[in-house]
């Protein structure tokens, strides 16, 4: 099993690396830092199978960078907004050190996670946000619910909606919850299953307190890899 060694630096200091799927300079098209110019740092692996998931690409494969290495080529495209994704990055342990590197650079930082594995440990500096799985995503059982006690405002909790049925779970949830009260709660729609514009018309006769959301990026680029 590779240890994530790549090796060992002049100073004796050994290399810590991480496997990526891909680093690439774009807009982001989601959450609170949306139209941003930043940084995507996608990692390799996810130990969840979501149903309508659109970055099958990043389960496997990828290559080994040291953490030293993906720090030079954010800086390489002169942004203040990096985001950490996947895949699911917390599968990797290493991202918490990349991530803590990455705050300590001065960057604006934002970890995307399934809401499945354990935000406790993430640099309080970073902004998680962190994806409650609603039923029709086929992974609702492997919501990790003590992370909504991690949240700080800076935060987001999103919830993909594949249906009438979980736009239903995701108010229920939010109200059983509280959550709009910890952070920002983000709706959005999956393309082709649920229409925008209803999703949009039910959060408003509901009088939801969320933040209606399209994905920028798939109406630019129609989500393409590395955009």
């Amino acid at each position: 099993m590779d240890t994530g060694v790549a090796g060992i630096h002049p100073a004796g200091v050994a290399a810590e690396r991480l496997r990526i799927t891909e680093i690439f300079h774009s807009i982001q098209g989601e959450a609170d830092a949306i139209g941003w110019r930043t940084v995507f740092i996608r990692l390799t692996g996810c130990p969840l199978r979501c149903v309508w998931c659109d970055t099958e690409y990043s389960f496997h494969g990828g290559g080994w960078r040291a953490v030293d290495d993906i720090l030079a080529e954010v800086a390489r495209h002169e942004v203040r907004h990096v985001c950490v994704t996947g895949g699911e990055p917390l599968a990797q342990k290493r991202c918490l050190t990349l991530l803590t590197r990455l705050c300590d650079a001065g960057y604006d930082v934002s970890l995307e996670t399934s809401g499945a594995l354990d935000v406790a440990p993430v640099d309080p500096r970073v902004r998680k946000v962190v994806d409650l799985k609603a039923p029709d995503s086929g992974e609702s059982a492997r919501n990790l619910w003590t992370n909504l006690d991690h949240l700080l405002p800076h935060d987001q909790v999103k919830i993909v909606i594949a249906s009438r049925a979980d736009y239903e779970w995701a108010r229920s949830t939010l109200v059983e919850h509280a959550i709009d009260r910890r952070c920002m709660v983000l709706f959005s729609p999956v393309h082709g299953a649920v229409q925008p514009r209803d999703l949009a018309e039910w959060i408003i006769a509901d009088r939801l307190p969320v933040r209606f959301q399209l994905q920028l990026h798939k109406l630019l680029w129609n989500d393409a890899p590395g955009r």
